[in-house]
């Protein structure tokens, strides 16, 4: 990837970087990080891989909330399907909302998992694209800034 990202034209590296965030735990962080540690311009790289992130993200919420409404339209929802990661976001979403759930979920799950689980939950849709969005580009900055720290203290000369 390296030899193909580094080579690439500048909308090239857009287009693979934001193909990156759509991949679960590389996501806006890791391909903010990865896209300015293999030469990618970060005003280039963090757009990218948050924008990536964003589309898959905001898809999947849109199709669970409409599958959710499809599912429990006409009849009380059954309490099933109690896997490891619908306990994991219930109990941050009980916890801490969702804000909290959406801005704590990337240290142990993926964006697209936690916010589909919430739909999923009964969350709120607007209110977990909102939350998810302000916690895709917080993380992407974040491990943008610490990429460009890290590769601009390594550069020869800095």
């Amino acid at each position: 990837m390296s030899e193909r990202l580094g080579g690439a034209e500048l909308w090239e590296q857009a287009l693979l970087l934001a193909l990156a965030g759509v991949i679960p735990l590389i996501e806006s962080y890791l391909g903010s990080f990865l896209g300015i540690a293999f030469g990618v311009p970060a005003w280039v790289a963090v757009p990218a891989a948050v924008l990536g992130n964003l589309v898959c993200t905001i898809g999947l919420v849109l199709v669970t909330s409409r599958v959710r409404a499809a599912a429990t339209r006409g009849r009380l929802r059954k309490e099933k399907d109690d896997t490891w990661f619908r306990r994991r976001v219930a109990r941050a979403a009980e916890r801490y909302g969702v804000p909290g759930a959406s801005l704590l979920g990337p240290l142990t799950l993926p964006s697209q998992v936690t916010a589909t689980v919430l739909v999923a939950l009964g969350a709120r849709r607007n209110q977990v694209i909102l939350w998810q969005s302000i916690s895709i580009v917080l993380w992407g900055l974040a491990f943008g800034l610490f990429g460009e720290a890290l590769v601009g203290g390594l550069a020869p000369g800095a």
